[in-house]
């Protein structure tokens, strides 16, 4: 079992790493933006402005999209899984984003990020947060 944690782990590492190129060319932030959930004009969002252009300039596109089920979990199923919660979670999930996890969603290994500043993981959270549908 453990080496199949392993294994899985070096897999996820190795893809999330093989795609960071082209997880910042300017159509992927095209496509990003595009994807706001409908009704919602979030563009003069602060939150959604800051978080947008890190959220870009990071690997998450490897294992997620705005509203498709990738890897991971699509980012409008995060929002809604912890819409309501107390502002507390936006400094939990940045945690989360910056140790990585599993068992949240299943048996998916969530890379860790330690690289990206805690500001800057609060900032994608927020981001996130604001994509429910």
């Amino acid at each position: 079992m453990k080496r199949v944690l392993i294994a899985a782990f070096a897999l996820s590492l190795l893809a999330s790493c093989g795609n960071n190129d082209s997880s910042s060319s300017a159509g992927e932030k095209k496509d990003t933006t595009a994807a706001k959930p409908a009704g919602n004009d979030l563009s003069d969002n602060p939150d959604y402005q800051k978080g947008l252009a890190i959220e870009a300039s990071q690997d998450c596109a490897t294992c997620h999209k705005v509203d498709e089920k990738v890897q991971g979990p699509s980012f409008q199923d995060i929002a809604a899984k912890y819409a309501g919660q107390p502002d507390t979670i936006v400094a939990h999930l940045a945690k989360k984003i910056r140790s990585g996890g599993s068992g949240v969603w299943g048996d998916v290994l969530m890379i860790p990020h330690p690289g990206l500043s805690l500001d800057s993981a609060e900032a994608i959270v927020k981001y996130i947060l604001l994509l429910k549908k």
